[in-house]
């Protein structure tokens, strides 16, 4: 079912983005293969002591747009054959089995996420080998009174759309470090994919050969749920939070086959609800194939309920180019989701108020 408001002819509307977008979020999201290449490059010139090459697991401290490396990371590393486990904490601790053989990076854009220098604190506390990625703030400051190794990057803009910075670093020292097989070649062949493919998706593009607009118009005015298995598990975590913060608007992410075993016995109530629903199935091909055979299934029920829903084929020859190509068409049909609600996509002005209202807690 398209969306066939007014709105919808304002995708192909120039005038539309100067409009919405003065910031131009739209140059930042074609930027990102490149932004990839650039972090991953300045991560290659990162010195790590030698010790760390003999860690026991990764643990990454991270939060929303800073923390979404950190849980494709994993994602990836379940899909590739990990040697040690790949762990993401947000929050304000580290568990209690972090210790001296662990490595822990800590990613926050500003250098000042409350949660992730608290738990910094903690790995520190617990004789954990740590690195820091940030722009500066209190991480770096840390980093430097501790002489730990840190990545210290220039971002002016949304921590979401420095994904770059906040998954390619960790991807190469998990590389370098060998906790999973080399991605160096895949992860490249990945960001040739995402270049090959952003002028379909480009505001230029009609949505007439558009896929991401196209998209974004079925979900105009619906409740999305964006469900990934697997490797786009953390993919379809990602296509969410793109839609509150881009989207401006409510969201769902589900995973298979976990899914599969409790959410299909309430499809059908409320009644009120379910018209408003548009679910999308991620399906990629490294899916275990009883899993793809889930997202048929899967579909099958969700029409029978009455629930509208569609299957997106992601491409990509390596699990990481699969994992990349469905964030790229995710980030943009949630700015184009934006677009069509109206709204600005980069402001996030409902959390700037609550880190306000934290900061002045004392708690």
């Amino acid at each position: 079912v398209a969306y066939n408001g007014p709105m919808r002819a304002s995708l192909d509307q120039p005038a539309a983005y100067h409009a919405l977008d003065p910031s131009r979020l739209r140059d930042r999201i074609l930027a990102l293969p490149d932004q990839m290449r650039e972090a991953w490059d300045a991560a290659e010139a990162l010195a790590l002591p030698g010790e760390y090459a003999d860690s026991d697991r990764l643990v990454v401290l991270g939060m929303g747009g800073s923390g979404i490396g950190g849980a494709l990371l994993r994602g990836l590393a379940l899909a590739v054959g990990a040697t040690v486990p790949v762990e993401l904490v947000r929050g304000y601790g580290v568990p209690a089995y972090v210790g001296a053989r662990s490595l822990v990076v800590a990613s926050s854009n500003s250098g000042n996420t409350e949660e992730t220098v608290a738990a910094l604190g903690a790995a520190l506390a617990a004789g954990a080998r740590c690195v820091v990625i940030a722009t500066g703030g209190r991480l770096a400051a840390v980093a430097r009174e501790r002489g730990l190794p840190s990545l210290t990057y220039e971002w002016r803009h949304e921590p979401r759309s420095a994904l770059g910075w906040s998954f390619a670093p960790l991807l190469n020292i998990a590389s370098r470090l060998r906790m999973l097989p080399d991605q160096s070649a895949a992860f490249s062949a990945a960001l040739d994919a995402m270049r090959a493919a952003a002028p379909s998706l480009a505001p230029d593009r009609p949505a007439v050969h558009n896929p991401a607009k196209q998209i974004a118009m079925r979900l105009a005015g619906r409740l999305p749920v964006i469900v990934g298995g697997e490797a786009l598990a953390p993919v379809a975590y990602r296509w969410r939070t793109q839609m509150n913060e881009n989207g401006k608007c409510w969201g769902i992410d589900l995973e298979l086959p976990e899914m599969n075993h409790n959410a299909p016995v309430g499809y059908g109530l409320p009644r009120r609800v379910v018209p408003l629903l548009h679910a999308i199935l991620l399906r990629h091909p490294s899916l275990h194939p009883r899993n793809a055979h889930r997202v048929a299934l899967t579909e099958k029920q969700m029409r029978a309920n009455g629930i509208d829903v569609e299957v997106v084929d992601v491409a990509g020859a390596s699990v990481i180019g699969q994992m990349l190509l469905a964030v790229q068409l995710g980030d943009w049909v949630s700015y184009y989701t934006g677009i069509l609600n109206g709204a600005d996509p980069s402001p996030i002005a409902a959390l700037d108020e609550l880190k306000a209202q934290m900061s002045e807690f004392a708690g």
